[in-house]
């Protein structure tokens, strides 16, 4: 399968993407979505697509869990924005969501009641994720109207991930797949689970319900959720009655886990599993947005000014640092301009291996 997707991505991107009609453009626009228990907050989420002619099918994108309590608080829908240009390029309306408790969003986190510190089932912590994917898809059917709510994809990594398992035991009416990348709960990230049989039988009960296609994917060298885990989550969901198409895809980085982070991982595993079940609106897809005519930072080597080209499309609340040398980093769609700042610098000083020490020298330029 994985060969075969690799083949075909390749073919596919031998072609030129299609221009973007005259008269449509991106919209990337954050805003908060009232849904039960999310307080005066609601849900932030961010609306991606391009606006072409009539109503356009709809992607629901979700987040894992953080370790890190004070990440958590930090969420942004933006830092997903590849993934969701990635689907609108593809004729999709992309809504990312943060859901209850986590970055701005409102409500009790659904991981607070925590299947490894209570009596609370890993099934009861999966369907309190999935609500929130149910409720926004409710919304964006009566207030979006850019939005054709007969067709919703959905995917989620992680903790995002087992949402979907949920989602597809019981969907929305307009749910026709739905994509795992890594998909569990109750991981240390260092290859144990703190409660092996509950989160098994969590998907099996999610598997007795199930009756839509899923791709789950999981990397070789996933440090929360290893292959080994990963087959026995598939072999209780397939015994509770759900089907899935299985990827083990190769190691992505020092975790795989993290394999979501990198679309160009990932599209040659996903576009064929879309357009298999007729999910592709677009046969090629549109265009990536151009970036700000903006001059780069003197002295980046090729990766350098491809990091920078994506910085300049990623964002807001980001930075970009180099030391004038070789070394540079960035940091985009962060929870404020210091942590943007912070981190960019540090990405920097990662690579930097002689020279001066890195500085910050863009933020968010105008586009």
């Amino acid at each position: 399968m994985l060969a075969t997707a690799l083949l075909l991505c390749a073919t596919l991107n031998a072609q030129q993407d299609t221009p973007i009609p005259s008269g449509s453009h991106f919209v990337e626009r954050e805003f908060a979505i009232p849904v039960p228990d999310s307080g005066p907050s609601g849900l932030d989420v961010l609306e991606v697509y391009i606006t072409t002619p009539g109503k356009h099918p709809l992607a629901l994108l979700t987040h894992g869990t953080s370790a890190v309590p004070e990440e958590r608080k930090q969420l942004t829908p933006w830092a997903q924005l590849s993934q969701a240009l990635w689907f609108a390029r593809r004729g999709y309306v992309a809504l990312v969501i943060i859901r209850r408790g986590y970055g701005r969003s409102g409500g009790a986190e659904d991981g607070a009641k925590n299947p490894c510190r209570s009596r609370v089932s890993f099934y009861e912590v999966g369907e309190n994720s999935a609500d929130d994917l149910r409720n926004v898809a409710a919304y964006a059917e009566k207030y979006l109207p850019e939005v054709d709510v007969s067709t919703i994809v959905s995917a989620g990594v992680s903790t995002g991930g087992f949402a979907q398992v949920a989602l597809v035991a019981n969907p929305p009416p307009g749910l026709k797949a739905a994509i795992s990348f890594a998909g569990g709960r109750g991981g240390d990230g260092k290859g144990d689970l703190c409660d092996e049989n509950g989160l098994i039988d969590g998907f099996k009960q999610f598997g007795k319900h199930a009756h839509l296609p899923m791709l789950w994917i999981y990397s070789e060298n996933d440090k929360w959720f290893p292959p080994p885990y990963a087959k026995k989550f598939e072999a209780a969901y397939q015994k509770g009655g759900g089907t899935d198409e299985f990827v083990l895809a190769p190691p992505d980085g020092e975790d795989g886990h993290h394999l979501y982070g990198h679309v160009a991982a990932w599209a040659p595993i996903v576009e064929p599993f879309l357009r298999e079940h007729q999910l592709l609106p677009l046969p090629v897809p549109y265009a990536e947005p151009d970036p700000p005519d903006v001059t780069a930072p003197a002295g980046l080597s090729k990766g350098g000014l491809e990091g920078f080209r994506n910085f300049l499309i990623l964002g807001p609340r980001k930075a970009f640092a180099t030391n004038g040398m070789s070394a540079w980093g960035s940091s985009v769609g962060q929870f404020t301009q210091e942590l943007a700042d912070q981190h960019a610098l540090a990405n920097c000083e990662k690579n930097r291996h002689d020279g001066p020490p890195c500085t910050v020298v863009m933020r968010n330029p105008v586009k």
